[in-house]
C-alpha cells in the first residue's frame, strides 16, 4: 500500500526528461561510498568505477546516479567521503559540468533532499593543500525521482531508488540509521546481518520485488531502481522491472544502459585477457531489448 501511492506520488511530480534514439544513459545506484576505511564496501571497485565512468564521459552518456551514492547513514561527515573517493568525484565533476549529470538520492543519502544540506557539503570543499574553497557540485539539485519519456512511442520510464513504501528504510528512516552507524555498521564486519536492510534479508527483497510489480501493472509504466542490490532484467512476458544492481559487490559494478533505443543491463569486472594481464572490462548480461519491446499500452 505505502509503495503504491509513494511510487504514483513520486511519478505525478517529478520532471519529465524526452529522449529518443540518439540518447545514451547510464544508471548506476547503490555506490554507497565511504570514508575508505575498512567497513568501506566501496572501495575494492573504485577503480572499476572510475573506468566505467571515464568510458560514459567519453561516449557521451548522461548518468544517472539513482540513489545511496554516498553512505551517509554510515559516515556523517561527507567530508570524509569525497576525500577517500576524490578519484570518483572527479569523474562526476565531468558530467555535471556538462550538465549531464542526474542526481536522486536514496535512503542512505536522503539528506540530500535537503537544498540546505547540499549547500553545506556539495557545492564546495575544502582543498587542504591550496587551504582554500573549490567548488565541486555549486547548484546541484537532488530528486526523489526522474521519468525519461521516449519519444518514439511516448512510454514513460520512472526511475527512482527503490526505498519509497519500504517502512523501515523510509517513513521509519531516521532510527533505521541510528542503528546502523551505531551498531550494524560494525555487527557486519564480523559476518552478522542488517535485517533492514532488503540486500541481506530475502524475504524483504521478494516481498519490496512484488510491490513493484504490482505498481507496474497498475500504472503501465516501466520501472528501474536499486535498492535491494539485486539486478533485474524482465524474461519475456513479464512486467519491465529492472534493477541497476549495486557497485559494492566482490565482482565489481553492475547498471542499466539505454542506448539507440534499447535498453540492456550491463557489468564492469576485472578480469585477466590471454597473457594474464588484469583489465576493467564492460560486459553485456542481459539485453539489449527495444524500449517499445516493453510498451503496456499496445
Amino acid at each position: 500500500m505505502f509503495t503504491n501511492r509513494r511510487l504514483s506520488c513520486v511519478y505525478s511530480n517529478s520532471e519529465v526528461i524526452e529522449f529518443d534514439k540518439d540518447s545514451k544513459f547510464v544508471i548506476l545506484s547503490d555506490l554507497h561510498r565511504g570514508d575508505d576505511s575498512i567497513s568501506d564496501e566501496f572501495t575494492r571497485n573504485q577503480v572499476i568505477t572510475v573506468s566505467a565512468l571515464e568510458y560514459y564521459y567519453r561516449n557521451g552518456y548522461t548518468y544517472i546516479e539513482a540513489g545511496d551514492g554516498d553512505e551517509i547513514w554510515e559516515y556523517k561527515e561527507f567530508r570524509h567521503i569525497r576525500t577517500a573517493h576524490t578519484d570518483v568525484f572527479t569523474e562526476i565533476k565531468k558530467f555535471f559540468d556538462d550538465d549531464r549529470f542526474i542526481f536522486l538520492f536514496g535512503n542512505h543519502n536522503i539528506h540530500c533532499r535537503s537544498n540546505l544540506y547540499l549547500k553545506q557539503h556539495y557545492y564546495y570543499f575544502h582543498d587542504v593543500y591550496n587551504d582554500c574553497l573549490q567548488p565541486l557540485f555549486p547548484g546541484i539539485k537532488s530528486r526523489e525521482g526522474i521519468v525519461l519519456r521516449y519519444q518514439e512511442t511516448g512510454q514513460d520510464i520512472l526511475v527512482v531508488h527503490g526505498h519509497q513504501g519500504d517502512f523501515l528504510n523510509d517513513q521509519f528512516w531516521v532510527p533505521t540509521m541510528i542503528s546502523l552507524r551505531y551498531f550494524w555498521k560494525f555487527m557486519h564486519l564480523v559476518g552478522f546481518r542488517n535485517p533492514a536492510s532488503p540486500a541481506k534479508n530475502q524475504s524483504k527483497r521478494h516481498k519490496i520485488e512484488k510491490a513493484f510489480t504490482k505498481w507496474i501493472k497498475k500504472s503501465k509504466v516501466m520501472l528501474i531502481c536499486g535498492h535491494t542490490h539485486r539486478m533485474k532484467f524482465p524474461k519475456k512476458g513479464q512486467l519491465p522491472y529492472f534493477n541497476s544492481g549495486c557497485c559494492i559487490h566482490t565482482k565489481g559494478i553492475a547498471g542499466i544502459e539505454i542506448v539507440d533505443g534499447k535498453i540492456m543491463l550491463i557489468q564492469w569486472r576485472v578480469q585477466a585477457d590471454n597473457n594474464g594481464v588484469l583489465t576493467v572490462r564492460r560486459c553485456v548480461v542481459r539485453g539489449p531489448k527495444p524500449i517499445e519491446y516493453y510498451n503496456m499500452n499496445r
